[in-house]
Parts: C-alpha cells; structure tokens; sequence
C-alpha cells in the first residue's frame, strides 16, 4: 500500500541512511538488499540477537549445548514459484541447504485430537504437506546469514536499541530524532502503529487494534529419549497445546528435547506468568505421546510470545510504503499466508524498492 503524494527522496536525507527497525528476517532481508546495493543502513533491534520470532535458546542436552527453536516451528518454500515472489526464496534456501544451514526436516506430521485424558492418543493418524524446513544450528542462524554472509559485507546491526518514536518531518523521517533516508518497520503491526504518527499508520493501514495470536513455548529436555519416533504433531482440540515438536529430529542431532506451543486461550490467560503453564503441560505429554505418566525432566522453561501471528493479512500489498513521508512497514502479515517466506519476501521486496529509489 502506497500513499499518493512525495516526490521521492529529497537533497535533505542525501547521506542519510534507511534505518531498519526491527531484525528479525523481514528486516534482515530488506536491510541486506540494501547493503548488497550500496544503499547505507542502520539496523536496530531491541533483542540481544537477531532473529525476532525465529528466535531460539541455547540449551544444555546429553548430545551437547544446542539452540532450540522456540518461534517459528519450520519455514516451508512455495511450489510451482518459478517468476514468481517465491522464486527468490527457493534460491536463497538452496543456498543455504548446500552450505548445510537448512535442511529438509519432513514432510509428515502426526496429529492429535483432544486432551490425553480424553482418550487422544500418538496413532499414526498423519497429515502429510510440504517439506518442512529446519536448521542444524537453529533457524536464528539464517538471519545471521543474512546479515554477515561469508565473502560479503555484514550489515550494521545496532543490538539492544528500544526506538521510542518515527517522526515524518517536512525534510524526510527520523527514528527517535536521528534523519533517515527512509524508515523500514519490520515489525508486526501494533507495534508499528505504536511508533507512528497516527495519520502515517492510518494510510499505511497499521492499527494497534489489529489483533495477533498469543503462544507461550514450553521447553523441556529428558535424559533420553522416551516417546516414540514422530517429527512433529498438531494438536486439535487441546485447551492446552497447538502444536508439539521433537527439537533433536527437527535439527537432525536426536537431542532429547522437546517443545510445545500452547493454544491461544491458555497463552492470552498466562502472558504475565507463563512458567505457570509449564507443570499442566509437561504433564500433558507422557500421556498424550506415550501412554504414560511423563517421566521427569532434566529441566523445563517456558518462553512467551505476545504476537506470534497475526489474525489478519494485508493480503494484496508485499509492503506498505508511505510515499509522502517515505515510511514503510514490512513482514509476515504482507501476503496472503503468514509464515517465513511471507515475511522473507517482504523484506526483500520492500528492500529492492526503495534500492530502487535511493542506490548511488
């Protein structure tokens, strides 16, 4: 979505550079492109690492400390997208498989139906899709990739930076004073709607009313593995989980680790205190996977994610640019599905835009 209006950038943000707010991999695609094409960037994010919802935490296992995924569960690559806003992505994964970043995990879940003591059960009911993707090294990794390719320059990345405010001067945007030739928020909705003016956010179509689907992780590693051979399972008809995932078959190193994603109810309840949802779930497992009471864990933690997807879809823009004040807001709710690709290609998209505009 593009506001009518501006004449591009103008003689006052020359030198300027196009701050990116927010690194995870929409912003680390888009400040990438810009970087490969000479375009000056400052990329800020509030987190100590990159990564945002592919985020991940390293962990003690018996098979060596390793990081668990703990955001996105896997990313898939669109078929039949040669041309088309996909294409680029399955290049950028093939790079990645050939460099041993990414790898084929499945293309087969299980799937369960119910509470474990409604009689739900691990049967070999399965749903079989599209491969599913993972990272030996955790999905974090790529966007590392992105930003410090080997052979390339690495983008600046200005870590543990809470950027209060976008401003839209009359002589071009700034974050929280400092000019910029243009400002990338990628980032989901509300919050971006929380940094902008109010008529940027209303032509740009960013609301904080834009509602997201909450989920808390639970993490929990065993001395060895007890459950039987599975990937990962949706979890349909559980007040208590969406979906489980065997982090050591998801990296390919058989760690015995495993992590749920809680239903959106139970996630909402417990944002403020989500260790509280650790016992009921952990308990959930042994009889949902195995039959049995869940043997005790070598430990357990729960992560919190206040806006793990959102509800709704720009659907028909890859972005959203403000021509008039050159503001622009990028990830996975511009497209029509939210997952990795969607917020990769936004990035990018968004990213070959304003090179477009701006590149010496």
């Amino acid at each position: 979505m593009s506001a009518p209006a501006g004449d591009g950038p103008g003689p006052a943000a020359t030198g300027a550079p196009v701050v990116v707010v927010g690194a995870g991999i929409a912003g680390a695609a888009c400040a990438r492109v810009l970087t490969d094409a000479g375009v000056p960037v400052r990329l800020l994010d509030r987190g100590r690492r990159p990564g945002g919802r592919m985020s991940g935490r390293r962990v003690e296992t018996t098979a060596g400390v390793r990081v668990t995924d703990l955001g996105a569960s896997y990313f898939t690559v669109s078929e039949g997208s040669a041309g088309g806003p996909g294409a680029g992505f399955a290049g950028q994964v093939a790079d990645w498989e050939a460099r041993g970043l990414a790898r084929r995990w499945t293309d087969t879940f299980a799937v369960l139906r119910g509470r474990a003591a409604d009689g739900a059960r691990l049967d070999g009911t399965t749903s079989t899709g599209p491969w599913r993707w993972g990272a030996p090294a955790g999905l974090r990794s790529l966007v590392d990739d992105l930003l410090a390719p080997p052979g390339g320059v690495a983008v600046p990345l200005e870590s543990g930076t809470d950027v209060e405010t976008v401003e839209a001067g009359a002589d071009g945007p700034a974050v929280d004073g400092r000019r910029a030739a243009a400002v990338v928020l990628a980032m989901p909705d509300p919050q971006a709607a929380d940094l902008l003016p109010r008529m940027v956010a209303t032509r740009l179509d960013v609301s904080a009313r834009w509602h997201y689907r909450p989920s808390i992780a639970v993490y929990a590693a065993w001395p060895q593995r007890w459950w039987p051979d599975f990937d990962g399972a949706f979890v349909n008809d559980n007040d208590l989980l969406t979906f489980l995932a065997d982090d050591g078959a998801r990296r390919g190193d058989g760690a015995p680790v495993l992590v749920a994603h809680t239903a959106p109810d139970l996630s909402a309840d417990h944002l403020d205190d989500p260790v509280a949802v650790v016992a009921p779930v952990v308990a959930e497992l042994g009889p949902l996977l195995a039959g049995r009471p869940t043997p005790v864990p070598s430990w357990n933690r729960a992560h919190r994610w206040s806006l793990a997807q959102p509800y709704r879809q720009h659907a028909e823009e890859p972005f959203g640019l403000d021509e008039a004040t050159r503001i622009a807001v990028c990830g996975d709710s511009w497209g029509r599905t939210s997952k990795v690709e969607t917020a990769w290609a936004s990035g990018t998209a968004l990213g070959r835009e304003l090179a477009g505009r701006l590149a010496p």
